[in-house]
């Protein structure tokens, strides 16, 4: 049996929220079967638990933001990224302010907190979201137009096109396809940074965002070149970062997904609109589960490897 999975220990991490430049605590723990994952506010004097799911997701502007009433978590992304990386099924997230923390913008130290932690198996079986009929949205039309797609494939892989018109992009790799069943996540595409230009900082500044973000924990751009003083990590960072947040985007859904994924320009607001087309459309998925692993796609019975 393909089975679910969940932290062997508790762990904890601290650092600031990129938009809100807020001091935070997440105290990460395990949690039974079929808990799904959790964020719990426990700054609030009533602590909140907020659920993931697609339907919990209330903002998408800049990042990922789930809410129950008036309680909300930001930047969720990259933390969800890493759950799905890892295989990670049931979590219990209590996290002392509104914004997960950056730590270094990409989902490398997540890994690392949930490695150090444990991931074992539960005796419960893993149950998959598998596609099968394609759904896609879209938006735009011509120099405007934006696209994401679901379609069936026994596993899961995406491939993501990004186009920006700028030096340090365009002498990149701007398209890149990833399967998860290789087991090449936290090598390939976790420590990927988020990125902006340095113009759109002082913009989002001025409203009160990014008061958290900086050279450590972004990818930051000129006109001309990257700012960062060693670089970039990969030499197609940037696409890279936009699949490291489709992940984490669609494991939104409660669920991994059994399908391939494929994007040209989309973000989170698409993504979460594409999953909301797919569970609007209950012809086009089913849940599944494998009690024999020999039916599981190729390499999703093994716990993900170290770096």
């Amino acid at each position: 049996m393909l089975k679910q999975r969940t932290l062997k220990s508790m762990t904890r991490a601290m650092g600031v929220g990129l938009h809100s430049g807020q001091r935070v605590e997440l105290t990460l723990r395990p949690a039974p079967v079929n808990t799904g994952i959790v964020f719990r506010r426990v700054d609030l004097p009533h602590p909140v638990d907020i659920p993931v799911n697609a339907a919990s997701v209330t903002d998408t502007r800049l990042a990922s933001t789930l809410s129950k009433g008036d309680a909300r978590v930001l930047t969720v992304e990259h933390l969800m990224s890493a759950c799905a990386g890892l295989g990670l099924d049931n979590l219990i997230i209590d996290i002392t302010a509104e914004e997960v923390p950056i730590l270094d913008g990409s989902a490398a130290s997540f890994v690392y907190l949930l490695q150090s932690a444990g991931v074992v198996e539960q005796d419960a079986p893993r149950r998959f979201i598998r596609i099968i009929r394609p759904v896609e949205v879209r938006e735009g039309e011509g120099g405007n137009l934006k696209w994401a797609r679901l379609e069936p494939y026994h596993g899961y892989k995406l491939h993501f096109e990004i186009e920006f018109d700028h030096p340090a992009v365009g002498a990149t790799g701007q398209s890149f396809e990833f399967d998860l069943g290789e087991g090449q996540y936290a090598r390939e595409i976790a420590r990927a940074r988020t990125f902006g230009f340095t113009r759109d900082v002082e913009m989002m500044r001025s409203h009160g965002l990014a008061r958290g973000g900086g050279l450590d924990n972004a990818i930051v751009m000129d006109d001309y070149k990257v700012l960062n003083a060693d670089g970039l990590r990969y030499s197609d960072e940037f696409v890279k970062h936009k699949i490291l947040d489709a992940i984490g985007d669609l494991y939104i859904l409660g669920h991994p997904l059994l399908a391939a994924y494929s994007a040209f320009r989309s973000g989170h607001g698409l993504n979460n609109k594409l999953l909301r087309e797919l569970l609007a459309h209950p012809d086009a998925y089913e849940e599944v589960s494998f009690s024999d692993v020999r039916r599981a796609p190729a390499g999703f019975d093994q716990l993900m490897p170290a770096w």
